[in-house]
């Protein structure tokens, strides 16, 4: 089974093929008339996600690269290897140590403040200090993400670490004032998502 998944994600990715596990796995479900066991196609597309980092160490790319894209859990083989590769380039930018502890740092914030209740809606009259101003990257990239350049998408986020560092120097951001504070928050979250797009760049080595 183990080589079975492999051969059909080569096949995939070196034919360039836009298929997606899950819709093929469910197709595939509806033509069996019984099955023993719940949820079998994620079942199925679970396992062959997994023999995925198997193949990426075959060719040096680390766990922690293929684990930080696998949490996101794409189901398309080919969007799958193209993160990846996206992700293996953003490691070795000197960049990526300080935002990956950026985002470790911000994801621990948003889930001790409610994690997904946190919107993404930013009140730019509450912005009070030049450094929470580091969304604006946010137009420059969202075109990039759609068109599934992800190398270019991290290569021009990476840009962000001066102001991500700014902005936990410069801001409290658990301020007293509840919508100044609700405000920053929904800021860090609108930058945690933009990584997000790619990968969980948190799972990656961080600096210090």
């Amino acid at each position: 089974l183990r080589r079975a998944s492999l051969g059909v994600l080569r096949i995939i990715i070196e034919r360039e093929l836009p298929l997606d596990l899950q819709t093929c796995c469910e197709w595939a479900e509806e033509n069996f008339t019984v099955l023993t066991e719940q949820n079998t196609a994620s079942t199925v597309v679970d396992y062959m996600l997994e023999r995925f980092r198997a193949h990426y160490d075959e060719q040096g790319i680390g766990a922690e690269v293929y684990l930080a894209v696998h949490a996101r859990r794409p189901t398309r083989p080919l969007d799958f290897d193209r993160r990846v590769k996206a992700v293996e380039a953003f490691r070795q930018l000197p960049e990526a140590q300080a935002l990956a502890g950026a985002n470790k740092r911000v994801s621990n914030i948003l889930t001790k403040q409610g994690g997904d209740s946190i919107g993404e809606t930013v009140d730019a009259s509450l912005l009070q200090d030049s450094a929470e101003q580091v969304d604006q990257q946010a137009a420059k990239v969202l075109p990039l993400f759609e068109n599934g350049d992800y190398a270019s998408a991290l290569s021009s986020l990476a840009s962000l670490r001066a102001p991500v560092d700014n902005f936990f120097d410069e801001v409290m951001v658990m301020a007293d004032d509840e919508a100044v504070r609700n405000n920053r928050l929904a800021l860090l979250n609108r930058l945690r998502n933009l990584f997000l797009r790619v990968a969980d760049i948190s799972l990656l080595p961080t600096a210090g």
